[in-house]
């Protein structure tokens, strides 16, 4: 298996530069456009321990969208647009951005995603978390995370579900290929960040879904965690979406009739 091939999302999609511009472009336009639903929250010291939180109507959970560049890049400022779609619906919507490897470790990462979830629990609310790439399989960590153990303040259902979009569960693949260049990982570490061979959530959903013009690896990892905790009672799903890439997998979450949004917006309870 040429997992350098499999993995290189960026190789893989030459086009993308162009995406990531739109992807800029379209989230300070909305951000412009809604500053009255904006607001920053500090979940940490650091200039990345930020949320964003686009407001709806303040009722029911917040659906929290984590942001992929493989653990080493971007930030959740760059997404704001992807709010639209569920905002449009009434349904808050918070974008987490997290230090980056290598000044911090994949598990440090881990660590800060936590830590903002349980400032975003001061709202009182539970969380659907979601999430793209790095973020999908950070969006499963959330899942898998025993609140009780991190915090005794915290509910132990504060995450009721994880919607993972292209996720990677499985890091192991990772560790021969360019991208361990900043994560740093060995086998051993690659596996210990791994939701895959976690001590499996006790309660919650999980859907994981895929661009159908992804690598056979990408459907390969979602279809595993599905396998692998749907077998052990946890109401799991696998879709892909038509025609889509790595980097245009994200796009219907602006749209607020898209299948993805409303899926979202059910799994929020709305």
């Amino acid at each position: 298996m040429d997992y350098e091939a499999e993995y290189n999302n960026r190789a893989r999609v030459p086009e993308h530069p162009a995406i990531m511009a739109g992807w800029s472009r379209d989230a300070a336009a909305y951000r412009e456009a809604h500053r009255e639903r904006l607001k920053a929250i500090a979940y940490g010291p650091g200039e990345r321990n930020r949320i964003d939180l686009f407001a709806g109507d303040g009722t029911g959970p917040i659906v929290v969208f984590i942001h992929g560049g493989y653990w080493q890049a971007l930030d959740g400022s760059s997404f704001s647009h992807l709010a639209a779609g569920l905002n449009a619906h009434g349904v808050d919507v918070a974008l987490p951005s997290y230090d980056l490897c290598p000044a911090v470790s994949v598990g440090e990462i881990i660590g800060e995603m936590r830590t903002a979830a349980r400032e975003l629990a001061k709202l009182g609310r539970p969380l659907v978390v979601s999430g793209h790439s790095a973020g999908g399989h950070l969006a499963a960590c959330m899942l898998a995370t025993d609140w009780r153990a991190f915090d005794a303040s915290l509910p132990e259902n504060l995450v009721t579900a994880a919607y993972a979009i292209s996720g990677l569960f499985d890091l192991r693949p990772l560790v021969e290929t360019s991208i361990n260049t900043a994560l740093k990982l060995d086998d051993a570490s690659a596996k210990g960040v791994s939701p895959l061979f976690w001590k499996l959530p006790m309660r919650g959903a999980l859907d994981a879904v895929v661009g159908g013009n992804e690598s056979a690896e990408y459907l390969r990892q979602s279809r595993t965690i599905v396998d692998a905790w749907g077998a052990a009672g946890i109401a799991t799903r696998f879709a892909t979406i038509p025609d889509a890439n790595h980097f245009t997998v994200i796009a219907p979450l602006a749209d607020p009739n898209s299948p993805m949004t409303l899926r979202l917006k059910q799994l929020a309870g709305r």
